[in-house]
């Protein structure tokens, strides 16, 4: 793959203690290859970096996605180490955009992600802009071909602007809808403000499901457990994704498009908690971080605790 990057273990580092107390310890750093891959036993969970965000500059947004996987990796770096032997934690690298060609970069994130699937690997992939989705999707579906794969999706946008020449990071979930007989979408944390009413629109004509902003909240946090709960039993596997940017800018300010109005910590965690002990998800992604406009990198430090998190939850037998 022209477009791949080996991992870099210069960015795990922190403390030492020899005894495996820190991320920096336990991360293994190996190289995205069937015969390498082959030697991973047990449960495992890999970092793949999207190193992309062309579909954000597509989509007329501010660019600096691009820096977000390096940047969650250092946040996540110095975290303690809570996980047993038996479980592997691993950085595989990233897929880099070259020539501003999104759609290769897609291409090889497909198959990326089909072949960490293929060894049962849990995808933990780290973006770069949400055109990761349309990818990502393609790759449990090239692996799971005959699975009905439901998407659930934090976010203050549907992203499912129509294509018209080419993808962006706006259009990812309208490609998928159009690419595969099924389509099952759930969206947590849309906002009317940031969606015009044709988008309103086309999620009714494609039957998406979604709460607003305004009732995704701790306060109503039975009706968002009843409604993601109904929705992961219509569905044989779950795809998580969630958009920093759907989170208030006064938790997540690094990030493509800056929300005041964005959804809590608090719910999105008990959210993401309940997916994981679904026992259905098989893998996630998290998108949009924009390292340049961070403050004390506290939008990465929120990244890199949601996927640490993650982790934690599906590793609980």
């Amino acid at each position: 793959m022209k477009n791949y990057q080996k991992p870099n273990p210069d960015l795990w580092t922190g403390r030492s203690s020899e005894k495996q107390l820190y991320m920096h310890e336990k991360i293994r750093c190996i190289t995205l290859e069937e015969s390498t891959l082959l030697t991973i036993n047990g449960k495992s969970f890999a970092f793949l970096g999207y190193e992309c965000d062309e579909g954000v500059k597509r989509n007329q947004g501010r660019v600096g996605a691009v820096e977000g996987p390096n940047a969650i990796r250092k946040m996540l770096s110095s975290l303690s180490n809570h996980f047993s032997e038996e479980v592997s934690i691993l950085d595989v690298g990233n897929i880099t955009c070259k020539d501003h060609y999104l759609e290769e970069t897609q291409y090889e994130t497909t198959d990326s992600i089909a072949l960490l699937l293929k060894h049962k690997m849990f995808p933990m992939v780290l973006g770069g802009g949400h055109d990761l989705g349309y990818a990502h999707y393609n790759g449990i579906k090239k692996q799971f071909p005959n699975k009905t794969i439901g998407i659930i999706n934090l976010d203050a946008h549907f992203d499912l602007r129509e294509t018209i020449d080419r993808g962006t990071s706006g259009t990812p979930f309208y490609q998928i809808a159009k690419a595969h007989d099924s389509f099952q979408y759930l969206c947590l944390g849309i906002q009317k403000e940031s969606n015009h009413r044709e988008l309103f629109n086309r999620a009714d004509q494609l039957q998406v499901k979604y709460l607003y902003n305004t009732e995704f909240t701790i306060q109503n946090k039975e009706k968002v457990a009843q409604t993601v709960s109904e929705f992961i039993a219509t569905v044989d596997l779950v795809y998580l994704t969630m958009d920093i940017d759907g989170f208030s800018s006064a938790y997540a300010p690094g990030v493509s498009a800056p929300s005041p109005l964005g959804f809590s910590i608090d719910i999105a965690m008990q959210t993401i908690q309940l997916i994981c002990e679904s026992k259905k998800m098989i893998s996630a992604d998290i998108v949009e971080l924009n390292p340049k406009y961070d403050l004390d990198n506290c939008t990465a430090r929120l990244a890199a605790r949601i996927a640490y998190n993650i982790m934690i939850w599906l590793s609980v037998e």
